[in-house]
């Protein structure tokens, strides 16, 4: 029970010790441009978890995200490209809590992926999905920059690292879940793939029509608090009346949480057979 509150709290509760981690000083932000890297980001490191800072100008300010280098990673070699997993975290937590998901970068290193985790503007940005200015948020326009900071984080990389761009896919759980939808249903052409975990969207089941050519596993818990599964069902029913390429996990007795950390052996297995076209 201990362990379970434990992985509870680093899904849904806000990080407080990365908040101070997000914004490093410069004296010189008024010579920076939109992705330029933070001069206190160390040097990139093959098989830990390492968090790095790019200066996003439309929030004038630094923004955090996380890489999961693995350890075949050999930046000598500029001809090999690596299949890459984008993570969107939940509400209240970070970049750095989904990558630290239990086992998820034991996958990574197993099956050769780099993972890739934006920090969505902060713990409640929904990355667009509940729209660009929501009640009460700060800054006004939260949800607009958090979806730009994801898509600044997949520019960056696509400049900075070696993505295969016919394997790069996007995953996200809960408020991550939504914003997987929420990204791809916009733009589905950067991702091979994707993987909501119990999705909190809230768009109607018939937005899937634009993300129609996308393969998707989706997991759902039966008895998940947070996010209904009569919720989720609808999205599943639609990818079938899709004909999609798809494959709906409904974990019987599974709540939030503990589903997530369970079925990332799945999703790997799912993304490892598809490349896009």
């Amino acid at each position: 029970m201990k362990k379970l509150f434990v992985l509870a709290l680093l899904v849904l509760l806000p990080t407080g010790a990365l908040r101070g981690q997000q914004e490093p000083a410069s004296a010189d932000t008024e010579k920076l441009t939109n992705l330029d890297p933070s001069p206190k980001d160390a040097d990139l490191k093959a098989g830990i978890i390492q968090l790095r800072h790019y200066w996003f100008a439309d929030a004038d300010k630094f923004m955090v995200y996380a890489i999961y280098l693995p350890k075949s990673f050999k930046p000598e070699d500029k001809t090999k490209k690596y299949p890459t997993i984008f993570a969107l975290h939940g509400l209240g937590s970070s970049a750095r809590g989904i990558l630290h998901y239990p086992g998820f970068a034991q996958l990574a290193e197993k099956h050769g992926y780099i993972l890739i985790a934006p920090s969505g503007h902060g713990p409640s940005g929904w990355y667009g999905s509940r729209g660009y200015r929501m009640p009460l948020s700060r800054p006004k326009n939260l949800g607009e920059l958090s979806e730009k900071d994801v898509l600044n984080v997949l520019k960056l990389a696509r400049r900075d690292f070696p993505l295969d761009e016919k394997r790069t896919f996007l995953l996200g759980h809960s408020m991550g879940g939504g914003g997987t939808f929420h990204l791809a249903i916009k733009d589905p052409s950067p991702w091979a793939g994707l993987a909501p975990i119990a999705p909190a969207y809230y768009g109607d089941p018939s937005t899937l029509e634009k993300i129609r050519k996308l393969p998707v596993i989706m997991v759902q818990g039966d008895k998940d608090r947070l996010v209904k599964v009569t919720r989720v069902r609808p999205l599943a029913e639609k990818m079938k009346e899709l004909g999609m390429d798809y494959e709906y996990i409904e974990v019987k007795g599974g709540g939030h949480v503990l589903i997530a950390f369970e079925n990332l052996p799945r999703i790997f297995e799912f993304f490892n057979k598809h490349t896009k076209p």
